[in-house]
Order: C-alpha cells, then sequence, then structure tokens
C-alpha cells in the first residue's frame, strides 16, 4: 500500500526545511477553491415513520408527542364514528383511540414484520390543534430526516384511502413512505370524536 501524500503534508513539510512552496502545491489549492461546492441535500423536514397493515406511512414530528407501547382501548359508549377504538390510558391520562387502518382503508391485518428486526405494536401520541389522539400501529421504524426535493408524487396504484391524504412518497432505504398531510388527517382525528 502506498502513502497518499497530501498538499497540507508538503506544505508542513517545506516550511520545516525552509524552503517555499513549489507552484505544484499552489496550483493544486487554487483548483481546489475554484471548484463548486458539492450540493448536498439539505435535511429541511422530518416525520416519524410507521406500519399500519403493510402501509409505511409517516407523520411530521411536529405532531409527535410521545410513543407508549400498545394498550386496548375501552370502549365509549354511544361513539360509533369511523375510527373511533375508544379510550386507552397512558401514564394517567386518557387519550381517545383513532385507528388510522379505519380511516384509511388499509387492512389492519395485512404486513408482515421486515427480516431480521423485532416487530412491536404501539401507540403514536400525536397533537391536532389542542386535541391528542393515540393512533396503533403495528410497527415503528422511527424518525426519517429528509430533503423536501426528495418528496415524489403518490403512485397512481396506491389506495385510494390513503391516497387523498398524502403529501408525497419518500423513498427510505428499502421502504417507500407515505407522507400523511396533517392538514388533511388532522380534521379527520377530530371528526372521529364526534
Amino acid at each position: 500500500m502506498s502513502k497518499v501524500t497530501l498538499p497540507e503534508d508538503r506544505a508542513h513539510r517545506a516550511s520545516r526545511a525552509g524552503r517555499a512552496v513549489d507552484d505544484a502545491y499552489l496550483h493544486e489549492w487554487a483548483e481546489h477553491f475554484r471548484a463548486p461546492l458539492a450540493t448536498a441535500e439539505l435535511a429541511d423536514a422530518s416525520a416519524v415513520a410507521f406500519r399500519v397493515g403493510a402501509e409505511w406511512l409517516a407523520l411530521p414530528t411536529a405532531m409527535l408527542l410521545r410513543v407508549a407501547p400498545h394498550a386496548t382501548p375501552h370502549r365509549v359508549p354511544h361513539r360509533t364514528a369511523r375510527g373511533m377504538r375508544g379510550v386507552v390510558n397512558v401514564g394517567g391520562q386518557l387519550y381517545p383511540c383513532v385507528a388510522l387502518a379505519d380511516l384509511l382503508d388499509i387492512d389492519a391485518g395485512g404486513g408482515s414484520a421486515r427480516a431480521s428486526r423485532h416487530t412491536f405494536a404501539r401507540l403514536l401520541l400525536v397533537q391536532w390543534e389542542s386535541r391528542a389522539y393515540a393512533l396503533p400501529v403495528a410497527d415503528l421504524h422511527g424518525i426519517v430526516r429528509y430533503a423536501g426535493t426528495r418528496v415524489q408524487a403518490p403512485a397512481a396504484t396506491i389506495n385510494k384511502g390513503v391516497q387523498r391524504y398524502l403529501s408525497g412518497v419518500l423513498a427510505e432505504g428499502d421502504l417507500r413512505i407515505g407522507l400523511l398531510d396533517a392538514a388533511m388527517l388532522g380534521p379527520q382525528l377530530a371528526r372521529a370524536l364526534r
């Protein structure tokens, strides 16, 4: 293996020896500073990614309050709105439990765990306006940071129940994550309480 001589190494050696820096060194650094800057994608947005049935979805992290262990909801009499499962107790506080699978017409029994990964059902505690909700999810991927330029339009083959709530689709490794539009989904969560 041959040793690579970096320009700063040559300059350091030359200055220790009391010699002037040669033209090749100056030219090399002039080219370095003349080159355009690499345009790295700026991760200007983030979302918490999770799975409901077979669908990988994400909500803006601004909506997320916390992640809690899965809890069985207790039914509330005379509350039969679409998606309303009841209430759950998390840390001594009651949250209305709304099933995204029902709201978005997703088969909650579909999907399977990714290989070499433990899967745990959880509750996402989210906030829309001044109201908090518990959303049961089958799996949690975590927080995804992304550049807005990476968001693609949803494919025409996506489930129509989900598609109307998507602001776009994000490719994250081998996953295709549907980014839920908070402004579209929030009123549906509120409607489930009526």
